[in-house]
């Protein structure tokens, strides 16, 4: 939703009937409330709620009037995307800038600026009901209105999730049959980021830990898929935990651990070889690029997925455009 959808004189009620509906009641103001270019997403998952948030300069004030009128007893864990965030809540303020992360609470006064910048404000929030959280409150109000890293660990998965869902959202790519699992997950993650933060792992279900190792363990092989010494072996290693358990976390999936890296690594050689921007690299260079070090590996391998060769398959992209259709698919 935009308020460039609206005429100018109507898109900072808009904003703020907005703010009202699908975060909290606040007062608001700002000095480009005659023509205030915002836009906004909204998204249930399940159990929570995610918003995406892109916004000019402005104030939001949340009263003990406003809490005592209207408290939907939820926390906030966001992250800040572009230009810089002034949030302070019970004895806590913090400056945020992108790629931090705040924890705010509905039951609690606040007081925001969203400060000028070079352009757009942008954030990603998570709103998590206050029962769904493992953590008890009196833990977590050291959190509020406090600047966190997502640079690392878990919270760096959790933003990565979140940012990536966002915009999943945005493109309208999520159907109605994945909506609740990606919400169970960011769920998970969200409490997994919070516990790291006041060393309260040991609280967590045992189900929500295994999610944040299996979203870690994703971020990593990812992140590492030009390493032709990445496998389950190291993966289990780099997670401290044993290769047996490695395999049991991803007995209900698709695709085995090794299967699984050897598809991400076949996905992205593919893209590659569909992008023209590549052409005059040589096919073996962009399969050692994703750890396929030996060219007939990679060309077996990428024939066996595709049913045509890597340099036959780069042909037939190129000249559609950069698009092909498998020949796997289409004799399938």
């Amino acid at each position: 939703m935009r308020s460039e959808d609206l005429p100018a004189a109507d898109r900072f009620p808009w904003w703020c009937e907005q703010m009202a509906q699908d975060i909290v009641p606040s007062m608001v103001s700002s000095p480009h409330a005659d023509d205030f270019r915002s836009v906004v997403t909204v998204a249930e998952l399940g159990p929570v709620l995610l918003t995406a948030l892109d916004y000019p300069e402005m104030r939001s004030v949340r009263s003990s009037a406003l809490v005592r009128r209207s408290d939907p007893e939820r926390y906030g864990l966001s992250v800040v995307m572009a230009n810089e965030l002034c949030f302070a809540q019970g004895d806590n303020e913090a400056r945020l800038t992108p790629g931090q992360l705040l924890l705010h609470d509905t039951s609690q006064p606040f007081e925001t600026r969203a400060l000028p910048g070079a352009g757009q404000g942008e954030m990603v929030m998570l709103q998590l009901p206050r029962n769904a959280l493992p953590l008890r409150p009196e833990r977590l109000n050291p959190l509020l209105a406090r600047g966190m890293s997502s640079a690392t660990g878990i919270s760096a998965v959790f933003a990565h999730y979140l940012v990536g869902v966002a915009g999943a959202v945005g493109r309208r790519e999520v159907g109605e049959r994945e909506v609740r699992r990606l919400g169970e997950v960011a769920l998970d993650l969200a409490a997994a980021t919070l516990a790291s933060y006041i060393d309260a792992e040991d609280r967590l279900p045992l189900e929500t830990r295994r999610q944040a190792l299996l979203a870690r363990i994703e971020a990593f092989v990812e992140h590492n898929l030009a390493d032709p010494e990445l496998t389950p072996a190291a993966v289990a290693a780099h997670h401290h935990i044993s290769l047996s358990y490695l395999h049991r976390l991803f007995q209900h999936r698709e695709h085995t651990v090794a299967a699984w890296i050897r598809h991400l690594r076949l996905e992205r050689a593919r893209a590659d070889l569909a992008d023209p921007r590549l052409r005059h690299h040589p096919v073996h260079a962009l399969g050692a690029r994703w750890g396929f070090h030996h060219a007939a590996d990679f060309s077996r391998a990428f024939r066996t997925v595709h049913g045509v060769p890597p340099g036959d398959y780069r042909r037939q992209a190129l000249k559609a455009g950069g698009t092909a259709v498998d020949t796997a698919s289409m004799n399938g």
